[in-house]
């Protein structure tokens, strides 16, 4: 059975940090779909339309019946162990630095029988669950879990390869003042983080949050991510042991283009939305890229909170919807960028919310900061690059991927004419 993680010991900062290793990425452009439902934690395989094959590895046609007609479907998670090896040897340096290894074959519930790395705590020849998770280069790959879930499964060295579990690990949050940041600090405090940090801009300002935060044990730095200086500033403190950075920065006012009249807002919402998540980029993420190796409690995570107005314009947000757009396209580039190092990438995404002022006039239903804080710590724990929290959020999400035209047009229709 697993072991509880104990805490790790303070590392010397004159050490010279590890350099980070990724392990095998190559993939064809059929097992990219694989890939891409293992984002937002699913398990899903090729299934022919003719014969009804469920079919791995991916391929142009089906090996039963040489049909063309293929799609991506979400299969059973149930499984047999079958075959089993613990690999001690390794020409890959990325294993060779985790050896030993367990991995084995598993018959899928759904037919297929597929390769899988296996949780120390599965049994001989047992039934599993398998999960399709993404690996440290951003690659999906199975791993099969106990049928039945054990203490402290998630604290084994494999699992901590294959998530962001925030356990013993120091957490920046980076603006104190979002509505939000009382439950995701109380969430994470719960999941375990050792430490939790929390910008705090416009300290002058007195604000209900600062006093919460104080009594959960939150320490409090002034930043502002729209002062280059100030966030420079803070990440020369702590950039170097924040292992987690969850970008609660945000500003929004509604009204779309022709309805404000001037653009005042709007440069306060690029400021803070778009160009601020680029200067913490800068400021942080090189030290956090330079400690993806560095033990337990190294840096896995960079987390962006969006409004579903980024995957489409939305009235009557318009403006906001557009600095939101411009954020979740840096978040992409900051994926491309920070995958050589290994550091993730989630960007949760969620609709109106019960605590923001700005959101009152809208019906529900709406995300509260409870279910927004739960939603980032489960995403944490499964290491998922796409995190969709509330039902707006879900079908956005549902209707995107259908036809991104026809949610334009839904999202932006007018009253109706004279």
């Amino acid at each position: 059975m697993s072991t509880p993680l104990p805490q790790p010991k303070k590392k010397d900062p004159q050490k010279r940090s590890v350099a980070a290793t990724r392990p095998p990425e190559m993939r064809s452009r059929a097992a990219m779909h694989l890939t891409a439902a293992a984002a937002e934690g699913r398990l899903v395989m090729q299934c022919c339309a003719e014969c009804n094959e469920v079919l791995y590895p991916p391929r142009d046609a089906c090996s039963n019946c040489l049909g063309t007609d293929l799609s991506i479907q979400d299969i059973a998670s149930g499984g047999q162990l079958i075959a089993e090896t613990t690999i001690h040897a390794s020409p890959r340096l990325f294993f060779r630095e985790r050896l030993p290894w367990r991995t084995g074959t598993i018959k899928l519930d759904a037919g297929p029988v597929i390769l899988a790395h296996v949780h120390p705590d599965v049994t001989k020849h047992a039934r599993v669950q398998v999960e399709h998770r993404l690996d440290r280069a951003g690659q999906g790959v199975f791993v099969a879990l106990p049928e039945q879930a054990t203490p402290h499964m998630e604290d084994e060295p494999m699992m901590r390869e294959l998530s962001a579990n925030p356990k013993h690990r120091r957490i920046f949050l980076t603006d104190a003042k979002s509505p939000h940041a009382p439950a995701l600090a109380q969430a994470l405090l719960k999941a375990g983080a050792s430490e939790i940090y929390a910008g705090e801009p416009e300290n002058w300002r007195p604000h209900p949050n600062i006093a919460v935060l104080k009594d959960l044990g939150v320490e409090i730095l002034p930043m502002d991510v729209t002062d280059e200086a100030s966030v420079r500033k803070i990440a020369g403190e702590i950039g170097g042991k924040t292992d987690i950075l969850i970008n609660t920065a945000q500003f929004m006012r509604p009204g779309g283009i022709l309805s404000r009249g001037d653009t005042g807002f709007a440069r306060d919402e690029l400021d803070i939305n778009y160009l601020g998540l680029m200067r913490l980029a800068q400021a942080f993420g090189p030290s956090m890229c330079a400690r993806t190796a560095d033990g337990v409690n190294s840096a896995v995570a960079w987390v962006n909170l969006l409004s579903v107005g980024a995957l489409t314009n939305a009235q009557p947000f318009g403006a906001f919807s557009a600095s939101q757009a411009g954020a979740y396209s840096i978040s992409q580039a900051l994926r491309s960028e920070f995958r050589s190092a290994g550091l993730r990438v989630m960007n949760v995404f969620f609709g109106p919310t019960e605590e923001d002022e700005w959101y009152q006039q809208l019906p529900p239903p709406k995300v509260t900061s409870n279910a927004l804080a739960s939603s980032v710590v489960d995403g944490l724990n499964r290491g998922l690059e796409d995190v969709w929290c509330g039902d707006i959020a879900q079908d956005f999400r549902d209707r995107f991927r259908r036809d991104p035209k026809v949610l334009e047009r839904e999202m932006t229709m007018g009253e109706d004419g004279a």
